[in-house]
């Protein structure tokens, strides 16, 4: 866990996946073909704590949905690429467009398509459901599935590992 920390101590972006990721993949259409998707309250509020602290969080999914458009907006998250089935120039565009070096960038994958960006980040993170094959090039796997509390289980880790877990939850004050 040590090299964990010490990788995750130096991360300025975090980039999610969303189906799988931010979601447990499931995609409801209705008869009209409008998507649904269902999102974690809690991964949302750990993302806000996340980038409260600086540390800039993207998005990199390969569907397109005006669900995550909305999603994104309510959580401020303003680098949101969709439509992408290759994932690697939306991250190599995003990467330089931020001027934030592979080792300070975590990606958040949970199948095959995620691995070309993962093998590319000093941060790679698995959800504790993804495919067999991405949980091999993981650097550290998330104790949650997706969609279940996994993009919490990043966001405090690397609060954790800069030191500013304990500060964050600090705000909230309990009994």
């Amino acid at each position: 866990m040590k090299d964990i920390y010490e990788r995750a101590a130096r991360i300025r972006l975090v980039i999610f996946d969303v189906d799988g990721v931010l979601t447990d993949g499931s995609l409801f259409v209705g008869d009209d073909g409008q998507e649904y998707k269902a999102f974690h309250s809690r991964d949302g509020h750990g993302m806000k704590m996340l980038h409260k602290t600086g540390v800039e969080l993207a998005i990199i999914t390969g569907r397109t949905s005006n669900v995550v458009r909305h999603r994104m907006e309510n959580l401020g998250i303003t680098h949101v690429y969709q439509g992408q089935l290759d994932k690697l120039p939306a991250y190599l565009k995003l990467r330089d467009t931020l001027g934030i070096k592979e080792e300070e960038t975590a990606y958040v994958g949970d199948d095959v398509v995620d691995l070309p960006v993962m093998h590319k980040v000093g941060l790679a993170i698995a959800v504790q459901d993804a495919h067999p094959l991405v949980l091999k090039h993981a650097h550290w796997q998330t104790p949650s599935g997706g969609g279940r509390g996994a993009a919490r289980d990043v966001c405090e880790m690397i609060l954790e590992a800069q030191g500013k877990l304990d500060a964050v939850l600090g705000e909230y004050p309990g009994e």
